[in-house]
């Protein structure tokens, strides 16, 4: 469904969250709103690709309607024993991606979904941990316990796959990301309007930062390296490795 939740808003805008009506347009939602947002697919795929190993896990939290799942699913090869487990507290998000995974028979491996604060949620035995434009709406003060317990759970040779919305270093060049940013939305078809609407809604929900406060932090979680591997205006993709 096309996303026009934020056209006719009047007055305040409500804070921006994960509900009924948000999950039904989310795909044209992300796809419309970040730059590069079918490269973190792929890159969940190659990596998934990549590591896995019959007997492991691999995990997304904050999996909204499973589309890195999808993407992993289809990468590994079919003859795997691989459990692919998404991680999300919004129900509406859930249903929607336990009927776009499971309900239409589309994977092929196995796949589990837990209504979970992903804050809390026990992993174990995973080969990949993705969190694809999930930790920039987790408070700050939560990040970096959210990472150790990820780094935790990985097998060696693990490695987690961190998608954000960032701040950059030099504020000129992230005022003018920005406003490249707004541009790319508007060529994605929406107005003026619809971009300082969702923007007010994000305000305190998303909270985004520098790219070298998360190299920091997945290093003081105990991260052997982590390096920038794909970057859109002011979001980015990060590797990091066990």
């Amino acid at each position: 469904m096309k996303d026009s939740i934020y056209r006719g808003v009047m007055g305040e805008v409500p804070a921006f969250a994960f509900d009924e009506e948000v999950a039904r347009v989310f795909p044209d939602m992300i796809e419309r709103s970040v730059p590069g947002y079918q490269a973190t697919l792929s890159a969940a795929g190659a990596l998934a690709q990549k590591l896995a190993q019959s007997g492991d896990r691999i995990y997304e939290l904050g999996c909204s309607r499973g589309a890195a799942i999808l993407s992993m699913d289809r990468a590994i090869p079919s003859d795997l024993e691989v459990e692919l487990i998404g991680v999300d507290r919004s129900q509406a998000m859930l249903d929607a991606c336990h009927h776009d995974l499971i309900d239409s028979g589309v994977a092929q491996h196995h796949v589990s979904l837990l209504k979970q604060d992903i804050r809390s949620v026990e992993m174990n035995n995973a080969r990949l941990i993705i969190l694809n434009f999930t930790l920039q709406f987790i408070p700050i003060e939560d990040r970096l316990k959210l990472l150790s317990r990820a780094l935790r759970a990985l097998k060696p040779g693990g490695a987690l796959l961190l998608s954000e919305k960032v701040r950059l270093a030099d504020e000129r060049i992230d005022d003018l990301c920005i406003d490249l940013h707004h541009d790319f939305k508007r060529s994605q078809g929406y107005s003026d309007l619809e971009i300082a609407r969702k923007r007010d809604a994000l305000v305190g929900v998303l909270v985004p930062e520098p790219i070298q406060a998360h190299k920091d932090r997945l290093s003081a979680a105990g991260f052997s390296a982590s390096e920038v591997w794909y970057q859109a205006f002011n979001f980015c993709s990060l590797i990091a490795l066990k």
